[in-house]
């Protein structure tokens, strides 16, 4: 059983991490949470590395207190870094001004994914009243727009991978403990995927940390 429970915990911990690109995201995912997790896979999930993140989850929903199509903020993989979806209880406005879609448009087609351009298309004000949750409300506001919403996919690309680089310097300072290696080989997917945007110097981060999951 416990062998078994154990399997089942790696997978929807897998799962959990993938959920971003999944059609239907946490509508899709909670359901399979909710079918295959008995108190024994919850036993083992809890010794994963971040698995006390995803228990946390399935128990919120097992109790009615986070909605099958939802998953609370602090609970999302990799720190919501990742592609945001817009969830039942968001409440995002929705729309933008002619005037506000053209400013937007015109960036969206000027962009590169560096800082600068980044920046940029977080000043305008399109993007500023969606406060922090600007991809997804952008995301939401261009849906209807095909051409739009693949240019907002390489924005919300520039945006994680810049975050894995602040987040993986700041790891590189720090003196190397179990706990920090658990939750770099967790997330280390997301860092293979992204940080080769970044040329040799992002090929140098990522191999100091594999050699960082590997000091303790």
């Amino acid at each position: 059983m416990k062998e078994k429970s154990s399997q089942t915990a790696t997978r929807l911990l897998n799962l959990y991490r993938a959920a971003h690109a999944i059609d239907g995201t946490w509508r899709t995912v909670n359901v399979v949470f909710i079918a295959e997790t008995d108190a024994f896979v919850l036993e083992e999930m809890k010794k994963l590395p971040c698995g006390e993140k995803l228990a946390r989850h399935i128990e919120n929903l097992q109790s009615g207190k986070t909605p099958m199509g939802s998953i609370a903020r602090e609970l999302m993989p990799y720190g919501g870094m990742m592609e945001v979806s817009v969830t039942d209880n968001d409440d995002i406005p929705i729309g933008m001004s002619e005037s506000d879609l053209e400013s937007l448009a015109r960036a969206l087609n000027d962009f590169k994914p560096d800082q600068q351009h980044l920046d940029a298309i977080k000043n305008l004000p399109a993007v500023q009243q969606f406060g922090d949750r600007w991809l997804a409300g952008i995301r939401v506001s261009v849906s209807d727009r095909p051409d739009l919403l693949e240019k907002w996919r390489a924005v919300s690309q520039a945006d994680a991978a810049f975050s894995l680089w602040e987040r993986g310097s700041n790891i590189l300072s720090w003196t190397p403990t179990e706990r920090t290696r658990a939750e770099v080989q967790a997330d280390l997917p997301e860092y293979e995927t992204y940080l080769p945007m970044f040329g040799e110097s992002g090929r140098e981060m990522l191999g100091k940390l594999r050699n960082f999951i590997s000091s303790v």
